[in-house]
């Protein structure tokens, strides 16, 4: 059976982490991806002889860990896209960036524009033909005064591609580990985590609110510093 961490199931929707470097879905390298791996988790936990219906309503970037919600109904997956696109989904994420952040919290707001050839996003003028409004509001939780790193908390008004990685680099603070646009790091794991998410429940309407923290270790030492 796999390895999965889950946050919370009902008979709607399961709730599990998804560890970093796993893909959201299947795609060309073949690896296990959390789909897969949840709709196995069903079929072993309720011993199911026929195909498992789940339904993907949102993704995490690959290197990205956290909360994954997956509906187990049509129904329930046709009502949470719509929370997706009438943006009732609220997502918090935490991220350990680059350097000394002021002020302590604002909103960052930029056009973005998704350079499909080479699979990243650009800061663009608002006039750029296929540019979307990205826009987050960020919080310092903590900085490390010896390894100059601050820990954020980031709150997704809109979901583009690789908004918050993007984002933060063009504001001077890169994420600690990105790959794609990060300054330092490199060859470490991102430190980009989507810690919490908020929805309506599919059914009863009541509204839910889903934790998942990374384990304090490695970059992410500075949680042992700070309550979330």
């Amino acid at each position: 059976m796999n390895h999965l961490k889950v946050l919370f199931e009902d008979n709607h929707i399961i709730v599990v982490e998804k560890k970093p470097n796993i893909p959201s879905q299947a795609d060309k390298t073949e690896d296990r991806d959390m789909l897969t791996m949840v709709k196995q988790y069903i079929k072993e936990t309720y011993h199911k002889q026929a195909n498992v219906y789940l339904g993907l309503v949102h993704r995490l970037d690959r290197p990205v860990g956290g909360v994954m919600i997956f509906a187990k109904t049509s129904k329930a997956a046709s009502r949470l896209s719509d929370q997706v696109r009438q943006k009732n989904f609220k997502k918090k994420y935490l991220a350990v960036v680059d350097g000394k952040i002021e002020p302590k919290q604002g909103t960052l707001e930029d056009y973005l524009y998704k350079d499909e050839r080479h699979n990243i996003s650009k800061v663009v003028n608002q006039n750029k033909k296929n540019a979307k409004l990205a826009k987050l509001d960020y919080k310092v939780l903590n900085y490390q005064a010896v390894k100059k790193l601050s820990l954020v908390e980031i709150h997704l008004h809109t979901g583009r591609h690789h908004q918050i990685r993007v984002q933060l680099s063009h504001f001077g603070h890169s994420i600690f580990g990105d790959q794609k646009y990060g300054t330092r790091g490199q060859g470490k794991q991102i430190a980009l985590w989507a810690y919490e998410l908020t929805i309506k429940h599919p059914i009863s309407q009541e509204e839910m609110t889903f934790q998942d923290l990374p384990e304090p270790i490695g970059t992410w030492c500075i949680l042992k510093e700070q309550k979330i």
